[in-house]
């Protein structure tokens, strides 16, 4: 059953990303944007995370 509901969530997925894709690519573009800023402040936040432990998260 949760093999079924992953599957039916990726499709959904990739059909509003072509959605999106083929009606407004600018605003495609911009969810791409945020997509990538939010994972560079992720890496960016843990890569300060993992400095503080190796220092003995000293300040």
């Amino acid at each position: 059953m949760a093999v079924n509901a992953k599957k039916i969530a990726v499709y959904v997925l990739v059909v509003f990303a072509l959605y999106v894709i083929i009606t407004d690519p600018a605003k495609a573009a911009d969810y791409v944007q945020i997509g990538f800023e939010g994972i560079s402040d992720a890496a960016k936040a843990i890569g300060e995370f993992m400095t503080w432990v190796a220092n003995g998260g000293k300040n």
